[in-house]
This record gives structure tokens, C-alpha cells and sequence, in this order.
């Protein structure tokens, strides 16, 4: 929550370099959740799939990953891997530390976004979910998830600002990336 492209760009770079095609959101600073928000995100994804002629990996950090699982939820013919970084997508919502943070920016509750989609629907997608037991704002266990709501959980012991521009977090999540790929590649 409340990070922007600027945050992500060395995550962004490390995928660039491992050879992966990166995109920004370039959608401000991601606060809340909004109808807008994600009707650029889809937007993007259809250029994304059309500019690359095939599917496309979405990763999400914090609030970023509600809207990849939702993105891969309703196209999953667009769709090959999400990964989610510290995203509140599994149980109590307000099991996680920011909430009551959240409500006051968002014009919602925070059980009541105006997406009506449940991010803890596993996408047809495969799904990791990287977390971690010292996040500090999600909590682990929504952050991870369950059996049935994701493929592979991934702990990354690293605070929640640091599981996205932390060297030692991004290099676990861009070698899990293209561990995955090359699996799901070659199945």
C-alpha cells in the first residue's frame, strides 16, 4: 500500500536483467482500491499480451497483488503466473495492520472494496505467494494463504517495505520466478 513505480524499480530492473519483459503500473501512488485503477490494469494487460504474443506474469506487492489475482481471476486466458509480495488476499482483512489506515484514506470499508471479486479465489493461474513472518503491516498468514487458495508459498523474512526493493528479497523472488517459468515452460 502506498508505493508507486518508484518503489519497484529496482524489482523491475533485476527482471529486466534476468530477462524478463517489465511494465510499470504507472498508476500513481496505489492507496486503495478503484474501479479506474483496475480498468487501466486490464488495459495494460491486453497491450502487455498483444505486445509480447503471449501470456503474461503478474507480480503484485502489497495492494498491487489484490488487483494481479483479480486481473488473472477474470482473463486467465491472459494469464500464466501471479505472484503476490505481502498481499492481504487470504481471510480477515482486518487481521492486518493497516486497515484502519486504509478505511480513512479509501471511500470504502475495507471488507467492502468496489471490486466485488474475492482475491482468495485461486486464479487458474499458477500463484505464489511470497510473505513473510516479520512483515509488520499483513499478516503472515493472510500474506500466505491457503493450500487451496494458491499453488506455493514463499517466505521471505524481510519487513513489508522491504519484500519489493530489498536486494537479498528481490533476488529470491526474480530466481522463484524463473524457477517457476521454466518449469511451467517446459511441462
Amino acid at each position: 500500500m502506498a508505493s508507486g513505480d518508484g518503489s519497484t524499480a529496482l524489482l523491475r530492473n533485476s527482471l529486466s536483467e534476468a530477462g524478463f519483459q517489465t511494465y510499470p503500473a504507472s498508476l500513481g501512488r496505489n492507496l486503495t482500491i478503484s474501479r479506474a485503477k483496475f480498468a487501466s490494469l486490464e488495459a495494460m494487460l491486453d497491450r502487455m499480451v498483444q505486445a509480447d504474443g503471449k501470456k503474461a506474469v503478474l507480480l503484485g506487492w502489497s495492494l498491487g497483488g489484490f488487483y494481479a489475482r483479480v486481473l488473472a481471476q477474470r482473463h486467465p486466458s491472459k494469464v500464466e503466473l501471479v505472484a503476490t509480495l505481502g498481499t492481504p488476499f487470504s481471510g480477515d482483512r482486518k487481521a492486518n495492520n493497516a486497515w484502519r489506515i486504509y478505511e480513512m484514506i479509501a471511500d470504502h470499508n475495507v471488507d467492502s472494496p468496489p471490486l466485488p471479486d474475492d482475491p482468495a479465489v485461486k486464479p487458474r493461474a499458477y500463484t505464489i505467494a511470497f510473505w513473510s513472518p516479520v512483515d509488520g503491516i499483513v499478516s503472515p498468514a493472510s500474506a500466505r494463504g491457503t493450500e487451496t487458495e494458491r499453488d506455493e508459498a514463499v517466505e521471505l523474512p524481510f519487513r513489508h517495505f522491504e519484500l519489493g526493493c530489498s536486494r537479498r528479497s528481490i533476488r529470491k523472488v526474480v530466481e522463484t520466478l524463473g524457477n517457476r517459468l521454466s518449469v511451467i515452460d517446459t511441462a
